[in-house]
């Protein structure tokens, strides 16, 4: 159990981290750092997605023959389904908006940029967790390397995450020390929903394959809904998708080595 203990608590140590530079950057993210930011999560995400999500659901199905892609359609289209109400229902305001979503709530901008990031971060938790509960059970075909590629994926793209929230709360007016909190907080959910989904892991087994192309529909609705159009948003830059690329293919190489 330490190392599924540590394993959830690598990515929330990223966003930690990326909410510290608060505390060493100036009060402002340059546009182009933004999208830089935003394209390496992104990137990392998709590989994620594909490489620790999907193929591994597709792959504990192959004994349905033809049909063995039907589980794997079922949980990602359950998890776009899930990620979309959240979306309409959770108050929060993306970096650079003047408009919020989700139900009304009369929030302030701060509290509504720090949910934004939350609701970022919740299908990030839902994989390791999955990931983490099917290595704890033992009979899932799950690798403890091939979670902890995982988990340092997810953390490489929490690092700017948690700049992302931190640093335009400090623009906003937030002490240094209040903006690393909030940073810090968004990303509670992480190994808070890993541990929960940890504990009931002989439960969740049975239902592997539809559980972890849950967490990559849910992930790729983040990718496609929030992150790609942040990277892209103003004057023509191509610095989003080329560290969208760069992202990518070091997820990719986590997954294939550690794995």
């Amino acid at each position: 159990m330490k190392d599924v203990f540590i394993g959830v608590m690598i990515p929330f140590i990223g966003t930690s981290l990326g909410a510290a530079c608060v505390f060493f950057m100036r009060e402002k993210l340059s546009k182009n750092i933004e999208r830089a930011l935003m394209g390496f999560a992104a990137g990392v995400m998709v590989a994620a997605s594909i490489w620790s999500l999907i193929l591994p659901a597709l792959e504990q199905c192959e004994g349905l023959g033809r049909m063995s892609f039907l589980p794997a359609a079922a949980g990602f289209w359950i998890g776009i389904v899930f990620l979309l109400l959240l979306d309409n229902l959770i108050p929060h305001l993306h970096l650079n908006s003047d408009q919020a979503e989700g139900i009304h709530a009369g929030l302030k901008k701060t509290t509504m940029l720090v949910l934004a990031v939350t609701l970022h971060n919740i299908p990030e938790g839902m994989a390791v967790g999955v990931v983490y509960a099917g290595l704890a059970a033992g009979t899932a075909g799950i690798s403890k390397t091939a979670a902890l590629a995982l988990a340092i994926g997810i953390a490489i793209q929490n690092f700017p995450e948690g700049a992302i929230i931190s640093m335009p709360l400090r623009a906003e007016g937030e002490s240094r020390v209040k903006a690393f909190r909030d940073g810090v907080l968004s990303g509670i959910v992480e190994p808070v929903g890993a541990l929960i989904t940890v504990a009931a892991s002989r439960l969740i087994v049975p239902a592997m394959p539809y559980l972890l192309s849950f967490a990559a529909g849910a992930m790729l609705y983040v990718v496609v809904e929030e992150l790609i159009p942040e990277m892209s948003e103003g004057e023509h830059s191509n610095v989003g998708t080329v560290l969208f690329a760069a992202g990518f293919s070091i997820m990719m190489a986590l997954d294939v080595a550690l794995g």
